[in-house]
């Protein structure tokens, strides 16, 4: 995850570095959404992939967010998995998700969480 910005007059550009094992631990800390009655679905059902953690998060940037363009996306996709090529495997699972309706619009595709 880079954070570029000033604190003051003082510019920041700091670079954070975490391994699979803490963004699980990063995304444990996120307030889970309480679940319906009778909505469990296999999406939401326990999975023993590893990058599991990972992807719940994706999932939360978008349902956070309602709707985001693509590029918007990538970039909070990439700064949660931590580089480019692991945000664009996120984006694509997305896209490929049944909880999300993705739209042509006119510079990018608009990325819509349906749940």
């Amino acid at each position: 995850m880079r954070i570029r910005g000033h604190i003051g007059d003082w510019p920041v550009d700091l670079t954070l570095e975490l391994d699979p094992a803490e963004w699980a631990q990063l995304a444990g800390h996120l307030t889970p959404a309480a679940p319906q009655a009778g909505a469990a679905t296999a999406s939401t059902a326990p999975s023993s992939r590893p990058d599991d953690a990972l992807w719940q998060a994706a999932r939360e940037v978008l349902r956070n967010a309602g709707q985001l363009n693509g590029p918007q996306l990538l970039e909070r996709l990439e700064g949660l998995a931590g580089n480019t090529a692991a945000g664009k495997r996120l984006l694509v699972r997305l896209r490929h998700s049944a909880e999300v309706k993705v739209e042509s619009g006119v510079d990018a595709p608009i990325y819509h969480w349906l749940g």
